[in-house]
């Protein structure tokens, strides 16, 4: 991916996305192709593994894996207007363009075709999205749970390297970042404006 030094980020804010985010787009070469498979994913950071479940049908799992898998993250997204730009009116040379924040995520990917491996992972799932006193695996009939999970297969992703990218306005003047967490504001894009506003460099 390519990343602008203004761009860069360090590793708690990638950390905090994939903890946060939960879900990417699965992205392998196969036999059959490239194939990709939106999958929401636990992850584990001590071992540095992302784990989800594809559905059995999936072709993505049955025409194996060549070389590394790509997972892509995505955070926050927002067009930015030129027309919110102090400098639109000094000069005029702004252009469109859109902020977003996205992790690449590579790593060998491995498919688990056990219904206990994948238990653990839906059960997993559910918790880290329902909290306490929500929704329970073990609220559903325990035979249609077992039918549910033979639907299904594991995948795990073993994280080999990861690239973050944070594009929110930071290669901009003071000036043009005000205008812009202001214009984001205007739109309704309270998230989009926040993150501008985290992302602004010391002095700006």
């Amino acid at each position: 991916m390519y990343v602008p030094g203004h761009f860069a980020v360090g590793d708690d804010a990638v950390r905090e996305l994939l903890v946060r985010r939960g879900v990417g787009d699965l992205i392998t070469a196969t036999g059959a192709g490239v194939v990709a498979t939106f999958l929401p994913f636990v992850f584990d950071e001590e071992a540095r593994v992302l784990r989800g479940h594809l559905a059995r049908n999936n072709e993505q799992w049955k025409s194996g894996v060549v070389g590394e898998g790509l997972l892509i993250v995505h955070g926050s997204d927002s067009y930015v207007s030129p027309s919110w730009y102090a400098t639109k009116a000094e000069h005029g040379r702004v252009v469109p363009t859109w902020n977003y924040v996205t992790a690449h995520v590579y790593g060998k990917v491995r498919f688990h075709d056990d219904p206990v491996w994948v238990g653990r992972v839906v059960r997993e799932l559910t918790e880290r999205h329902e909290g306490a006193g929500g929704w329970s695996v073990d609220d559903a009939p325990a035979g249609f749970v077992e039918g549910q999970l033979r639907a299904v297969v594991g995948v795990e992703v073993v994280v080999s390297r990861v690239e973050g990218k944070w594009k929110l306005s930071q290669n901009r003047s003071g000036a043009d970042i005000d205008g812009v967490v202001a214009g984001l504001r205007g739109v309704g894009d309270v998230v989009g404006a926040e993150e501008v506003e985290r992302a602004r460099p010391v002095g700006k």
